[in-house]
């Protein structure tokens, strides 16, 4: 598996985990579930914008 598909693959797991959290802690008034769950969620939006960007960097090098 190419390392930018499996960066948007991570990154979108995140993203759902993340949000996971972030409901899981709004339903039981877990703050610091729900921080975590922001942050995880951050994460994964990083890591698909790292797939993103080495497909494009790939791209334009094939290009070349």
């Amino acid at each position: 598996m190419k390392s930018s598909t499996s960066d948007k693959i991570k990154g979108a797991a995140n993203e759902v985990i993340g949000k996971a959290k972030q409901g899981i802690g709004s339903a039981t008034g877990d703050q610091s579930l729900r921080a975590k769950g922001a942050a995880q969620e951050v994460k994964g939006a990083a890591q698909k914008a790292r797939g993103a960007v080495k497909d494009a960097v790939k791209n334009t090098v094939d290009k070349a």
